[in-house]
């Protein structure tokens, strides 16, 4: 099972979470860096090739959020399910150390 494996490598919800965020954020400025690399087009404005690579890569690293979102929520309910939700890593491994 890839929650339970991604689990017991010590990544948790939140982390998960944070790199959907991340994601967005990094989807925003690949976009941005893009369009701008890209030479000007006719008449003073970007268009054509350069707003469409642009527009491209924002899209593939957008496709990234909703993934780490659907990690992170089934990576809650697995520690729901295990009791540690609320637990931090450290504690975590101490537990698997101890038990």
């Amino acid at each position: 099972m890839v929650i339970k494996r991604l689990h017991d490598m010590g990544i948790r919800s939140e982390h998960a979470y944070m790199a959907a965020i991340g994601s967005i954020g990094l989807s925003v400025a690949s976009w941005f860096t893009s369009l701008n690399a890209e030479p000007v087009g006719g008449l003073g404005f970007r268009r054509g090739r350069g707003l469409a690579r642009a527009d491209r890569w924002g899209i593939f690293v957008g496709e990234w959020a909703p993934t780490f979102f659907g990690l992170g929520v089934a990576l809650s309910h697995y520690e729901q399910q295990d009791g540690t939700l609320t637990a931090s890593v450290h504690e975590i491994r101490e537990q698997k150390k101890t038990g």
